[in-house]
């Protein structure tokens, strides 16, 4: 890779990376779900007139919608708003890799090689640490609304190899269209109404400026540059990158916000990390039938997602979606 494209595929690392310090103080400015509802939606407009359609069925951008908009995000930042610290989120997330491989091997017969086995042994072990970490001061119940998060990243990842769209940023745009109305229902359902028109009522400069970080920042300029990055280079070559997010994540956090990393923290990052390493680069032995043969453009995630807070592999598990 150029120099300049090296540098790039840091910056979106960073810009996922920090996307969860901004996520962490949004969250004292929305509900979770209207949160997350209020992103996607101005991630979608006015974009989704501008670019073309993303050349796939609707039913994979409704499945990736679902999955990833409702699904992921939607238990992460309520995972989050929940006590889950932003720098431990932004390592957990990365078992994505993991379930995506798992997830593979069932729908696609996506066998996994040794390697992955290991990769994944490894990285489940990280969470395993960061779950006995987390458990010694933290609400267990965000831990594993954010870790679930991560299983349904990992199923919108899979739905993403089978859609295999040619234009990842197009397809972005038309999936942040999906989860709007089911966010803000479930927001209205769970967060009731006099507190989401509280959250807007009291919407200040710093609150647009959150919401078009996460919509505007971490999604379309995110997965634009990354998609610009994957039809350039090999996927091999750009995923690696995915594995400095919760490194900007935990250290901006501990910068901005205060967070402490324990020892057992930092243990659970290195295997975490490591084993996610091995999980996204080990391959797979042989592609389940009507897999897509052409590498696959990642949609969003994160993160971005993501991120990102973001976020979408070109392989079972070989990069991320928005953040």
């Amino acid at each position: 890779m150029r120099p300049f494209h090296i540098a790039q595929a840091v910056l979106i690392a960073a810009v996922w990376g920090v996307n969860f310090v901004v996520i962490e103080v949004g969250l004292g400015h929305f509900p979770p779900l209207l949160f997350s509802a209020l992103r996607f939606l101005v991630a979608a407009l006015p974009a989704v007139f501008l670019v073309g359609r993303p050349g796939v069925a609707w039913k994979w951008i409704i499945g990736v919608g679902l999955a990833l908009g409702v699904g992921k995000f939607g238990l992460l930042f309520i995972g989050m708003d929940q006590g889950m610290p932003a720098g431990l989120s932004s390592l957990v997330l990365q078992a994505q890799a993991v379930f995506t491989a798992l997830f593979a091997a069932l729908a696609l017969s996506e066998r996994p090689g040794q390697a992955r086995v290991v990769g994944m042994a490894i990285a489940l072990a990280g969470i395993g640490v960061a779950a006995v970490d987390e458990g010694a001061g933290g609400p267990v119940l965000a831990f594993v609304l954010v870790v679930a998060a991560a299983a349904c990243w990992g199923v919108s990842n899979v739905l993403t190899r089978r859609a295999a769209p040619p234009d990842a940023l197009a397809f972005m745009v038309w999936v942040s269209t999906v989860p709007v109305l089911p966010l803000l229902g479930l927001s209205l359902l769970f967060e009731g109404w006099d507190r989401d028109m509280a959250a807007l009522a009291a919407l200040d400069w710093s609150g647009v400026a959150i919401i078009l970080f996460l919509a505007w920042v971490s999604t379309v300029f995110g997965f634009g540059a990354w998609g610009f990055l994957l039809r350039h280079h090999p996927a091999s070559s750009v995923a690696p990158f995915t594995l400095l997010v919760p490194v900007f994540g935990m250290s901006s956090a501990a910068l901005f916000l205060g967070e402490a990393v324990s020892p057992l923290r930092w243990c659970a990052a290195v295997l975490l990390v490591g084993g996610v390493a091995l999980t996204s680069l080990g391959g797979a032995r042989g592609r389940g039938v009507g897999t897509p043969s052409a590498p696959v453009r990642p949609t969003a995630s994160q993160p971005p997602a993501v991120g990102p807070t973001a976020s979408a592999p070109p392989a079972a598990a070989d990069a991320p979606a928005p953040r």
